[in-house]
């Protein structure tokens, strides 16, 4: 396992399914650095609590809107355009670079916000799952699954 969520986070990113589950609920609202966050959390025997998720998505949420999102809204306008400019392409795979960047500062915020919380009490995937997906629309269950296997290597 990982120490670090930023390790963590590539190398459960990495394994087969979790891109296309992640995307699918991304799709849906959740925050993938927020899913990416839980997962770890459960992982490592942190109690779920509504008051830490809560200091998550203090967290979370204004450099999601801020910074993440923009950063992404603007590498998707130019998706299309794109294909058939060499210029604009370069550009959007640098837009591309720092979006990934911003989603690394995140889960650096995220893991410093959670590095005091007591671990090896309790391992509840789906306990964090739900609670850092609260409020997404439409959550696709055989996504949350895959990220559940994913974590635990099953």
């Amino acid at each position: 396992m990982s120490s670090d969520l930023w390790s963590f986070s590539l190398g459960t990113y990495a394994r087969p399914g979790v891109e296309a589950a992640c995307l699918k609920l991304q799709s849906a609202g959740a925050n993938v650095c927020l899913l990416l966050c839980g997962l770890w959390l459960g992982q490592r025997g942190v109690t779920c609590t509504e008051q830490r998720l809560q200091r998550l998505r203090i967290v979370a949420e204004p450099w999601d809107t801020d910074v993440v999102q923009p950063l992404r809204a603007l590498r998707m306008q130019w998706k299309s355009a794109a294909t058939g400019d060499i210029e604009l392409n370069a550009l959007r795979d640098q837009v591309k670079a720092l979006e990934l960047e911003a989603e690394r500062h995140l889960l650096l915020r995220l893991e410093r916000s959670a590095q005091s919380w007591p671990q090896c009490e309790v391992t509840d995937l789906s306990a964090w799952l739900e609670g850092v997906t609260a409020g997404a629309a439409h959550l696709d269950r055989d996504a949350l699954h895959q990220l559940r296997v994913a974590a635990t290597g099953a």
